[in-house]
């Protein structure tokens, strides 16, 4: 391969989700002192030239690749965890680096009843409180109510509900979305039926709310994020973590974005990865292995790819 190629092929392994750790060593590996220099002084958005005349590794682009090279170390982790301690330790994080809502709505709201008091209880193993303690401590405002509502809940997983209720709470989201949610008993109205009941008579209040209003709830939602993730979650669970994906490949963002890819897969490939893989195809236009294999690297790829293809 010529060294123009090499420095094509070590800047894409240097780049992206993971690392490419074969690339790595197989070029790096047989490079002289005359090749590493040539790439530095090329590569510009990994290299800085300094004042005193020699090129250094841009202190943020080091600590990037640091944490590429831990992302399949932290994937595996996370995937041979027990799903109780899994889910303590990302409502956790969501709290104490975030907070991000989007993570604790999800973990809140996609888990079966049994799974998040499982969850609830390792959290109390672990760090000694509870979540909803860590939540009306760092969270203020709505976004408390809502989230110590989401966590702390235990809902009805029978077959049975009320269709005059659900038809009668249809009404009660529909005004509250015209007024704009901004009464204090209206928010009380939202929190009171999004953490208490079942999610088959909310499937019941949504399917009532889009024939009285024409819309579907998440869509008049707007830019209340944090109510959108919830519904999505309670009843369209599939098209919410689409969305997430769909952001983390696309690269937009850092972070939260960014781990999100390894968070959904590790997290919904015994669930619903199926009809996840599905929904993305829909909106992408692109298989979920195509688009994995196009942007991740190395360890960390081929073991996305393995639990896709489960």
């Amino acid at each position: 391969m010529a060294v123009a190629d090499e420095f094509g092929v070590l800047t894409k392994a240097f780049t992206g989700l993971g690392v490419d750790e074969k690339s790595l060593i197989s070029i790096l590996g047989k490079w002289h002192p005359e090749h590493k220099q040539s790439f530095r002084k090329t590569t510009c958005d990994i290299f800085i030239e300094d004042e005193r005349q020699f090129e250094r590794w841009d202190d943020r682009h080091v600590q990037k690749l640091q944490q590429e090279f831990l992302r399949f170390k932290d994937a595996v982790v996370l995937w041979t965890m027990h799903p109780w301690e899994r889910d303590a330790r990302l409502l956790r994080e969501a709290v104490y680096k975030g907070p991000n809502y989007g993570i604790l709505v999800e973990t809140a709201c996609t888990r079966s009843s049994e799974e998040l008091l499982g969850a609830r209880r390792a959290y109390h193993s672990l760090f000694e409180h509870s979540i909803e303690e860590d939540i009306a401590f760092h969270i203020h405002g709505f976004e408390k109510k809502l989230l110590v509502g989401l966590v702390s809940a235990y809902r009805y997983e029978g077959p049975k509900y009320s269709e005059e209720v659900a038809k009668s709470e249809a009404k009660i989201l529909k005004n509250v979305i015209k007024d704009g949610a901004k009464k204090l008993h209206e928010e009380e109205e939202i929190v009171r039926i999004l953490t208490t009941r079942s999610k088959l008579h909310l499937k019941a209040v949504f399917k009532h709310y889009k024939e009285t209003s024409g819309n579907y709830l998440d869509e008049d939602l707007g830019d209340q994020l944090i109510l959108k993730q919830t519904v999505q979650c309670l009843c369209k669970p599939e098209t919410y973590f689409t969305e997430v994906l769909d952001v983390s490949l696309k690269g937009i963002g850092h972070g939260f974005a960014k781990e999100a890819l390894t968070r959904v897969i590790v997290t919904r490939a015994d669930v619903d990865l199926k009809l996840i893989k599905e929904e993305y195809h829909q909106l992408s236009g692109v298989t979920l292995s195509h688009k994995n294999e196009e942007i991740a690297n190395g360890n960390f790829k081929d073991f996305m790819l393995t639990l896709i293809a489960r």
